[in-house]
């Protein structure tokens, strides 16, 4: 069975593969983080040791991104991306199998520096693919993340349920998604080839990081508001709140299905308002989502605080991907494009770094009503730099520009 060769019939098998990649890291990335404290158990790790562990796969991350900027330099990002997946899959099973404090230490630095390669790669070629339909389609991809998350996170608590091992839970799972993972990476589509001898990523001026700023301060709030989410709405909901301690457990399930209808839609919510529009939105309502949580009398105020945090924050990152590529491509050339990207997604851990620290730090200063005002603070700053989500031009040029569309997104 061989690839289409005609180039619709190609974009449309692109985007379902891409969209499957998606899917597979946000299961693979949730069974990973919903296993933790069975991670610590299986190996030993103290709590001492634990953040040390936890803040490693972030930094590499980050580490993995620089590396592919210069990646795809001389290889395509679908390139990266095929051969990266089936790595971060591994690691994963290796996290779980392998039988020392030292061996897992190795299976998580091998996850986190192929991890921030494989973010880097896919949201390269979402960029890249959105710009040849000429209309948002970033959005649905970063869904299919958010549905491989809840299944993800549904798969985790099925293995503590059932008391299932680390290496019985991931084995299976890999089973299933390593050869999905190989397969769907037959039909990744490169839309933006170099001429011959130029290199995969060429850009004819360089990209000044300075430029990226604004939009790399907006993906680090953003990533400042989901990890407080997902480090601490638990805890708020029982220790702040009051509810049970089964209670607590839904504000974060409630987020992952809201971020996952907001993203579903909101592509159809580009194409018609146009990105700055649905940014602001998203803005205010995630910002809306952080006051009810702050002054929520009861849990169940505290919860329809966080089920508007995932309809707000949902929108804002796979925009801000979409944005830094197409600046970066209008204005410095194709390879400009996939450096921006790669540079924007070190900001992303840069977040998730600072997010659940902060909050925790304010939350013994202060108080927990009140440092939830911080992440809401610094989600606002995107109002500031909404216009930095502005099409001026839509220059996607390749003959399948879709006329009169409202998103360059």
């Amino acid at each position: 069975m061989t690839a289409p060769r005609v180039p619709e019939a190609q974009l449309r098998h692109g985007r379902i593969s891409l969209a499957l990649s998606f899917f597979i890291q946000g299961a693979v990335f949730a069974l990973l983080v919903t296993r933790i404290p069975a991670i610590q158990d299986r190996y030993g790790i103290s709590d001492a040791l634990l953040p040390a562990f936890l803040a490693a796969v972030p930094v590499l991350a980050g580490a993995g991104s620089v590396v592919t900027e210069q990646l795809v330099k001389r290889v395509s990002a679908g390139r990266v991306l095929r051969c990266v997946q089936p790595v971060v899959c591994l690691a994963l099973l290796g996290v779980g199998s392998v039988g020392t404090t030292a061996q897992v230490a190795v299976a998580l630095a091998v996850f986190g520096l192929s991890v921030g390669a494989l973010d880097a790669s896919m949201n390269m070629l979402g960029v890249s693919l959105q710009r040849a339909y000429g209309r948002s389609i970033m959005l649905g991809f970063h869904a299919a993340y958010s549905l491989g998350g809840i299944v993800g996170a549904s798969l985790a608590w099925a293995g503590a349920h059932w008391q299932l091992s680390l290496a019985l839970l991931y084995g299976p799972v890999v089973a299933v998604l390593l050869p999905l993972a190989l397969l769907v990476g037959r039909w990744f589509v490169d839309r933006e080839q170099p001429a011959a001898g130029e290199g995969a990523g060429a850009a004819a001026v360089p990209l000044a990081m300075r430029l990226l700023l604004p939009l790399c301060l907006v993906m680090a709030f953003a990533y400042i508001g989901d990890s407080t989410v997902s480090n601490w709405s638990a805890k708020y909901l029982q220790d702040v709140l009051g509810s049970s301690e089964q209670l607590a457990t839904v504000p974060y399930n409630v987020y992952m299905v809201t971020t996952l209808l907001g993203r579903v839609v909101g592509d159809l919510g580009v194409r018609r308002f146009g990105a700055v529009a649905v940014v602001r939105c998203g803005t205010v309502v995630a910002a809306g989502g952080f006051a009810v949580v702050a002054a929520a009398p009861g849990p169940w105020a505290g919860m329809a605080g966080f089920t508007l945090l995932g309809l707000g924050l949902c929108v804002i990152v796979p925009q801000t991907f979409a944005a830094a590529g197409r600046y970066a491509f209008e204005n410095h050339g194709p390879g400009a494009s996939d450096t921006a990207i790669a540079r924007l997604n070190i900001f992303n851990y840069v977040g998730f770094l600072i997010g659940s620290p902060l909050v925790g730090a304010l939350g013994d200063a202060w108080s927990y009503r009140g440092a939830m005002l911080v992440p809401m603070a610094l989600v606002l700053v995107t109002l500031v730099y909404a216009r930095s989500f502005g099409a001026p031009k839509a220059r996607y040029g390749d003959g399948h520009e879709r006329p009169r569309t409202a998103d360059v997104g």
